[in-house]
This record gives structure tokens, sequence and C-alpha cells, in this order.
């Protein structure tokens, strides 16, 4: 058994495969004014009231009368349980940080509950108590068994690594075992209808060095495309898994099972899991991604699209698979290294994740689209919750994303100002990041050692920065600099040398590819790893759909520190159509249309702030002047 102070959220520090190693999050202290404050607001607001909602909606009370100390029906869905599973990881993450007492106590609550369920034969899911128990393992293309199994086991595997307290991981092995009597090769054929369980036994592996738990993740890779749930693309079981080449099905499911599948390969190197993956990353991240990082277009099914079918009021995105999407580029990054992951993990988390949360850390959005005529606003919880305590999750584990090594050096993924131990090559290094990302794109390190040392300090150039800059100890370093990639410095390293980082944030405007059809004559506006959206509290006298932007507008970053808890704004002139001289007609001929123009100001604000005001329209992608020539205009 593993030390319980190893606290990683992915633990590949002994995968034969993986190129990157993991960093505990207690060793790294977040103090900048960006994720800080926020990370305090989930600790302090967000747990405990998710907490609070768990036992208002009867998902404690599940577990209660599962153990037959509370005399109810069952309430909510039949997945419940896997929504305290999450809460509880997100605790554990949260108390490698900063020791809570709140959290602390009401965890040490809940545990018991959970231990309290399980069967001899290790068996633990409150929904098939009862009057359901011989309904166990006979849907598992509907009914999530082994989904919340899966969940039991990361929020198991993460308090022990965080607290040392076994007792939870105690009942997560039997729950595991329990499983491999069931299931695997000369026993019961099947798979998860909803992945989740696979790249938990394989931390689980990880975790203990039982073997068993990693052929059993690989036993249900095996086993899909073989029709054991069904066969539909919608469940990912319509071809083989190494066959597979477009990332298709609902969203979440399809992400979690590619997170598993990277898991297995970290630990078999499988050349044929990596080719599957490398092909389904590329056709997500060229042909299905949204601008935001979000994934999976379609309400119908929660699923992705064809290609480019990347609607924006209907745009789905659930915030679930935004968080997948951060866990599976991580993933791949620790495979390979290549900062091409590593710019999509973080468009995905300033963008696709972030809005997914209020700025009081409140409530949540579980569709999120990319225009909205003002209906649309975040909720305090769901029937189906599965994203609140997920959204809790990943970021309480952010500071686990920041750093990696590697038997080189130091790798440095993410910015913010921080204070991060490491130990290369045995001996202690602190590196000190002072920066104001992602609002300015300068950051400076200071290393501090015991002794002088020889590795390498990789720093990753983020792909939307054009002219980066390096200087070592002040002196400018050498030789071209690619953006989209890592630089390796190495040197014979002192304490006290100094790394400055300049990235240069440039306003773009982003086009999409032409076979993106809604978004032809449009543009989003991006800054750094920001993209911007307007909103109409912002601009009150402007009507959003009839705003164009100049050939080459005018536009300009401008820091608002009583904004939105502190935001960058960009500030700018654009064109306002205003048709005159219509009736109730739906159409229109184009020489009989006069329409009036004038210029106005606008405000732009970045994507994950909005929602936080009084509801209105929104817009990511508008309208730009190549849209023009087809007007009549009227002075």
């Amino acid at each position: 058994m593993k030390n319980a102070s190893t606290g990683f959220v992915v633990d590949t520090s002994k995968s034969p495969y993986a190129k990157l190693f993991p960093i505990p999050i207690k060793n790294v202290q977040i103090i900048d004014e960006f994720w800080a404050p926020r990370l305090k607001i989930v600790r302090e607001v967000t747990l405990p009231s998710q907490y609070r909602l768990c036992e208002k909606t009867g998902r404690f009370a599940n577990f209660r009368r599962a153990a037959g100390k509370e005399h109810c029906n069952f309430q909510g869905l039949f997945f419940n349980d896997s929504d305290v599973y999450k809460w509880i990881e997100a605790v554990a993450y949260s108390l490698a940080g900063v020791h809570d007492n709140v959290l602390l106590n009401l965890v040490q609550i809940v545990i018991p509950l959970i231990m309290a369920v399980q069967d001899k034969d290790g068996y633990l899911n409150t929904y098939f108590t009862f009057e359901r128990r011989n309904e166990r393992w006979t849907n598992l293309k509907d009914m999530h068994e082994l989904y919340c199994a899966g969940h039991l086991i990361q929020a198991a595997i993460s308090y022990y690594r965080f607290t040392g307290d076994r007792r939870l991981l105690d009942v997560a092995c039997r729950v595991a075992d329990h499983i491999g009597r069931f299931f695997g090769a000369g026993k019961r054929l099947g798979v998860p209808g909803h992945p989740e369980v696979e790249m938990a036994l394989v931390e689980l592996y990880r975790t203990t060095g039982k073997e068993e738990y990693l052929d059993m993740a690989r036993f249900f890779i095996d086993n899909r495309g073989k029709g054991l749930v069904g066969g539909s693309a919608y469940h990912i079981d319509h071809r083989p898994f190494r066959e597979l080449t477009e990332i298709a099905g609902h969203a979440v499911r399809s992400i979690y099972l590619n997170c598993g599948a990277t898991d297995v390969y970290m630990e078999t190197g499988e050349k044929a899991l990596l080719d599957a993956l490398t092909k389904l990353w590329s056709n997500m991240t060229n042909r299905k991604m949204y601008i935001t990082g979000g994934v999976g277009s379609r309400h119908e099914g929660e699923a992705f699209g064809e290609d480019y079918e990347l609607p924006n009021v209907r745009a789905y995105a659930e915030t679930c698979a935004a968080i997948a999407n951060v866990m599976w580029n991580w993933r791949m990054l620790l495979i390979s290294g290549d900062a091409k992951f590593t710019d999509v993990l973080e468009l995905a988390l300033y963008n696709g994740v972030l809005s997914r949360i209020s700025l009081d850390g409140q409530q949540y959005f579980y569709v999120n689209p990319l225009e909205d005529n003002g209906h649309h606003k975040r909720q305090n919880w769901f029937e189906c919750a599965c994203c609140p305590p997920n959204i809790a999750r990943l970021l309480t584990s952010l500071p686990g994303y920041f750093y990696s090594l590697s038997k080189k050096g130091v790798w440095v993924h993410l910015y913010a100002s921080n204070i991060a131990n490491v130990v290369v090559d045995g001996m202690n290094v602190t590196i000190t990041q002072k920066t104001r990302y992602p609002w300015e794109g300068d950051v400076d390190l200071v290393m501090r050692l015991e002794k002088m040392a020889a590795f390498s300090l990789f720093l990753r150039i983020p792909n939307w920065c054009q002219k980066p800059l390096i200087l070592m100890n002040g002196i400018e370093l050498s030789g071209p600099i690619k953006r989209g990639c890592y630089v390796e410095i190495h040197r014979l390293w002192e304490d006290g040398d100094t790394v400055h980082v300049s990235m240069p944030m440039f306003i773009e405007q982003i086009i999409a590819n032409s076979n993106l059809i809604e978004n032809n004559d449009k543009v989003a506006l991006k800054r750094g790893p920001i993209v911007y959206c307007i909103e109409q509290v912002d601009n009150p006298n402007i009507d959003l759909k009839n705003l164009i932007l100049p050939a080459e507008p005018v536009l300009e970053a401008k820091w608002k520190p009583d904004l939105l808890n502190g935001v960058v704004v960009i500030e700018g002139e654009a064109f306002l159509i205003e048709p005159i001289e219509q009736n109730d007609n739906l159409y229109f001929s184009l020489s009989e249309t006069k329409t009036k123009i004038r210029s106005v100001k606008f405000t732009a604000i970045p994507y994950f702030t909005w929602a936080n005001r009084e509801q209105g329209p929104m817009k990511v992608w508008i309208r730009s002047s190549t849209f023009l020539s087809s007007i009549n205009w009227k002075n």
C-alpha cells in the first residue's frame, strides 16, 4: 500500500508509459488574486452548501434508508449516490490545501453512512436495496451501478491520500473485489452503460498495487463495441474502442471512457489504445469543440453532433463534459509532455468550466449556450445534480495541475502566483511564481535551492502567445521561442536564480472554419486564455444581434477592479444597424429595404462571468463587417 502522503490527482509516479509525474496538491500553495479567492469560496461556501443540498434532496437519507436507519422511499434519481461521492472527493482535495474543521466534521458524518450500507459480499448501491435487491447487475446499459462504483472508488482514494484515513478505501476495495468476482474473463461479460469505473480502477491499482484492478479496467475497455449495452453510438458501443476514429455519443460518457483508456495506456503501453486516443482527440478538437472548450453540442442524448455541428443558441455543452475535457487532456499531457494538450486544458478550464459556477459559488449551469436571448440562468441545484459536485472536485484539485516532474526536471503548465515545493533528484526546490495571469502575461519565477544543481525547467508557452520572451537572470534567452510548446532551460541552477516569462496579450478576433456555417461572417474576441462575450447589462441601448464589428476595430483592454470581482473588459466601437420601414411581413426584397447605421460603443466581458447580474441577452460570436456589403444603407 502506498503512503497516504502521496496526495496526487492522477498518480503516474510509477506508470511506465507516462512521461510526466505528479506533484502533491499540498505542495502547491496558490496565493494569487484570481484562483485563491475562488478556491476559498468553494471551500467556505460551495462545499458546505452542497452538503446541505444533499441532505435536503434526500441523498443522505438514501444511505440511512439502505442501512435500515430511516424508513422512507428512495429519493431522487437512481444514480444519486455518485453526487455524494464526488462531494467527498472535492472535500478531500480541499483538505489537502487547507485544514478545515467544518468540512472535516461534515465528511466524518458521511463516511459512516456509506460504510453502514455495504453488503457482506461488497456490493454497495442505495438504489438496489430491499425491494430491488434482485435487480442488481441486470441492466448495465441504463442503471449506472458501475458508474456509481467508480465515483465511490475515486472518492475513497482521494480521501485516503489526503487524510490517511483508509476506512472508505477499504470499502472501495471490497466493492472492486465484488465487481471482479462478478465480471471478467471466464465470468460475466459486460461493460458500463456510463463509463467512469475504468479510470477509477486504474487509480485503485496505482494505490494498492493489485493488478486485478488494472485487468478489470482493461476488460471493460476490451468489451466495448460488442453490443453488450445495446450497440449504439450513444453508449460508445457501436465499434470496438481501438477501431474508433470519430468521437461520438454522449459527450461525458465518451470522454470518461477516453480518460480510462489513457490511464490503461500509461500502465500497459498498448499502441493501439494510443492510436485510437490520438484520432479521437484530433477529431474532437478540430471539428467538435466550442471555442470555450465546451463539448457535446446536442440536447438530444447530451451528445456530440456531426463534424462542425456547433450551434450557439442551442448549444448543450454540459458542464460535466467540459470538466471531462480537462481531465482527458491532463492525462494526454502526462503521456506526452505536448503543450497542445495543456492549451486545450487551459481553454476549457478558464472558459468551459469556470463559467459553469457563479461568482458567489452557489449557483450552476448545466447547459451552456454561447448565445442567449436572456432566459438562461444558473440554478442552485438540479434534479440530476451531477455537475455541481463535479465542478467542486475539479476546482479543489486545481493546485495539482500546475506542475509536473520528469526525469529531466520540472514542468510548469499553468500560471498563477503560487509557492511550489518540488523534489528534484532528492533535493528540495522551492519555486515562487508571481504574476497577474490571466489578465497579464508577465510571469516571474524565483528558484530557491539547498545547493547548486543541474536540471531542466520546462516553461509552457501557450499557443495564443505570438511574441514570447524569456529572461534568465535578466538576460534574454538566445534562439527563437516557439509558441504552443514547452521551452526547456537546462542549466546549473543556483539559489535565487530568476526567470521572467513575457507573454504579451493582444486582443484577437477569432474566426471559425467556414464549415461551421452558423459562424460565417462572425468573429469572437479572445485575449490570452480568456474568451469574451457581450452581455446586455453592459450594453443597455444596443440590440446585440445587430451589432457589427468593423474590419479593423479599435479595441482596448481595461482593468475594472469593481466589476465582477475584478476583470479585464474589452471596450471598442462598432456599428449598429437599425432596420426601418419594415411591416409585419416575414420576408422583404433587399432592394426595397432601407437600413440605417450608427456608431456605438460596446463592452465585452469574460465569458466565464456572464449571467452573474441581471438577466439579458448574451453573445460570443459577433457579426463582422464582411456582412456590410450586402446591405443597402440609408444615411
